[in-house]
């Protein structure tokens, strides 16, 4: 169960507003929606397997939404049918793959892009296939079509292993350049490699983001260390019961963050 202190903010100023009621979240991780072969580090689900996953949520009452839709929805002592569903690194695949799937399920999505790579390619996965990124443009089209548009940073980098320089800026310049670039608030986050100490996390709510998502935070868990569940090709119908059910388990809040 949430504890006083797991708050949500979603003012935009790192202000907590209401707590999480009810069990943690449930916010799903995906990257890649297209071609598999080879995908060395399990970034990719094909566009039938997205199918057959969202096929499976709606069958069981639930649907998929942006953080900030859940997140709202929480603080409102809703949402208890919602799943959030983020998308990272921003690869071109997901407007031509992923957002067709999405309207036809009337899901929505949090996208997590790098504005410093606008264009390019996933230059940090040494061994797999290089996948192209999101223009300008299609960032634009992908928010203009409902998808709620994050941060991951500036350019895919450990930022836990960055000096205090350059987190500023894959924290804070990012946000404003991708404000500029939407013309919207963005009012979350994502750690790259869901990476992520007390330096860095003080960092991101300092950016003034009104929530971050990493992967399995420990102890730093709350609205600014958001845990997600990984969500890849192997996952048919099974796994993502066993998923569903174990998630309140593994995922609890942990006092005082």
């Amino acid at each position: 169960m949430a504890s006083p202190a797991d708050t949500v903010p979603l003012t935009g100023t790192g202000e907590p507003t209401a707590p999480f009621p009810g069990p943690f979240p449930w916010v799903a991780m995906y990257h890649s929606v297209g071609d598999r072969s080879p995908d060395p580090y399990r970034v990719t689900v094909t566009p039938e397997r997205l199918a057959a996953q969202l096929r499976w949520l709606r069958r069981r009452g639930l649907r998929g939404v942006s953080v900030r839709e859940l997140l709202a929805a929480r603080a409102a002592g809703g949402g208890q049918g919602l799943v959030g569903l983020t998308f990272d690194d921003g690869y071109a695949d997901f407007v031509t793959a992923a957002l067709p799937l999405l309207h036809r399920h009337a899901c929505g999505a949090t996208l997590f892009v790098l504005p410093g790579r606008l264009g390019g390619h996933n230059a940090w996965d040494p061994r797999g296939p290089r996948k192209p990124l999101l223009s300008a443009d299609g960032i634009r089209h992908a928010a203009a079509e409902g998808v709620e548009i994050g941060s991951h940073g500036l350019t895919h980098t450990d930022l836990t292993r960055a000096d205090d320089a350059a987190l500023a800026a894959e924290a804070g310049t990012s946000r404003a350049l991708l404000e500029e670039l939407t013309g919207a608030p963005v009012d979350g986050f994502c750690y790259p490699y869901g990476a992520v100490d007390a330096r860095v996390l003080a960092a991101v709510r300092e950016a003034g983001y009104a929530y971050a998502c990493a992967v399995a935070p420990g102890p730093l868990t709350g609205p600014h260390a958001l845990p997600r569940l990984h969500i890849g090709q192997r996952d048919t119908a099974w796994r993502l019961h066993l998923k569903h059910r174990l998630h309140p388990l593994r995922r609890r809040p942990v006092q005082g963050v």
